[in-house]
């Protein structure tokens, strides 16, 4: 049998518009987040909703970043 398996070229012309929609979609997640924390009345659950946006916002700059080196 004969494969003729070839990678997809590497196409990052739409890169800085898909990094740009993720970086809105998790803004989007962080207050989502944020408005849901009003709602629990556990510290545990706070902390970790604070812990995951913290994580949230280290990525929005990571995203930013890759879009500097994109540009």
């Amino acid at each position: 049998m004969d494969y003729n398996n070839q990678p997809k070229p590497d196409d990052r012309s739409d890169n800085a518009e898909k990094l740009q929609s993720m970086i809105e979609d998790t803004k989007e997640n962080i207050q989502k987040a944020e408005e849901s924390m009003q709602f629990t009345d556990s510290e545990q659950q706070r902390q970790q909703i604070e812990e995951k946006n913290h994580r949230r916002r280290e990525s929005i700059e990571s995203f930013q970043a890759e879009i500097q080196d994109e540009s």
